[in-house]
């Protein structure tokens, strides 16, 4: 095996983590990292940046991303590997994806106006809208700024959280679809977790990427951070039941979570599970 240290499930700036696309690229160096992807929400500009920078002699490098999805069962988080990112199909879903994010940013701040009384200078608002992804942890640092929350969780559970959203979401399928439109690889991302502190195990999962797979679902997320080994077992044996790619990554998003870059609970590379080796070879980073 080639690669010794994976992680797939990395956010920079252009999303909601506080790397900037070069700043992540040194650090999984440092992290001693060899293969990686930028998986932004509903974003590319991540991965065109880093691919503009990136030499042979860096970490192997997959573009990637992540979309935020609900439908009437319930919330998604779909991952996009390997697709090409000049494709209108790609492209479309990323549009689609932003354009949701934008409309949900304006409304919770709407929201926080009008219910609780949070106002903002408006250059603070300017230079939020002006972002590329703008989300909650940047409406919650904007909270702790002007002392309306005493810090960022606080300022998401107890208050932006509390306006909900029926429609205004990318459904799953259109995510899967136009990932495979592009050419690419659609995995769903810590699929125990659903909204906010749901936990889906058992019946339900396994129903869940039944589902998932009538739109052409390929790949599970078994190893993430945070994840106990019951519930990566768990996944693990879905993804053997149902012959899908498994994947690794640590959700890393710099000083926006608590998670440490290449924190994914693959400790072995040396010994891989089957979906894994497949998705590797698909992505052409692995050897025998």
């Amino acid at each position: 095996m080639m690669t010794k240290k994976i992680d797939l499930h990395l956010h920079t700036n252009v999303s909601d983590g506080t790397d900037t696309p070069q700043e992540l690229l040194e650090n999984v160096k440092k992290a001693g990292i060899e293969l990686f992807a930028v998986t932004d929400h509903d974003d590319i500009k991540g991965n065109l940046a880093v691919r503009s920078v990136i030499t042979d002699s860096d970490p192997k490098f997959i573009p990637g991303a992540e979309f935020s999805c609900k439908d009437s069962e319930g919330k998604y988080h779909i991952l996009g590997y390997g697709f090409d990112t000049s494709s209108p199909a790609i492209l479309d879903v990323v549009q689609t994806g932003h354009d949701f994010r934008m409309g949900k940013v304006r409304a919770r701040l709407d929201f926080l106006k009008n219910e609780f009384g949070f106002d903002f200078p408006q250059e603070e608002l300017d230079t939020l809208l002006s972002m590329d992804n703008p989300g909650k942890p940047h409406i919650g640092n904007l909270m702790v700024k002007y002392g309306y929350a005493p810090s960022k969780e606080v300022a998401i559970h107890d208050f932006i959280d509390k306006i909900h959203f029926k429609s205004a979401y990318v459904k799953p399928e259109f995510a899967i679809s136009g990932i495979l439109a592009a050419g690419g690889v659609p995995v769903l991302a810590h699929p125990s977790y659903g909204s906010g502190d749901q936990l889906i195990i058992g019946d339900e999962m396994d129903e869940r990427v039944r589902r998932l797979l009538e739109y052409g679902l390929a790949g599970l997320e078994a190893f993430y951070s945070g994840f106990s080994a019951k519930l990566r077992n768990e996944i693990l044996s879905l993804a053997d039941k149902y012959d899908l790619y498994v994947t690794a990554g640590s959700d890393y998003h710099g000083k926006n979570k608590m998670v440490i870059l290449g924190d994914t609970g693959l400790s072995d590379t040396s010994i891989l599970p089957k979906g894994m080796v497949k998705f590797l070879k698909n992505m052409k980073v692995y050897e025998d």
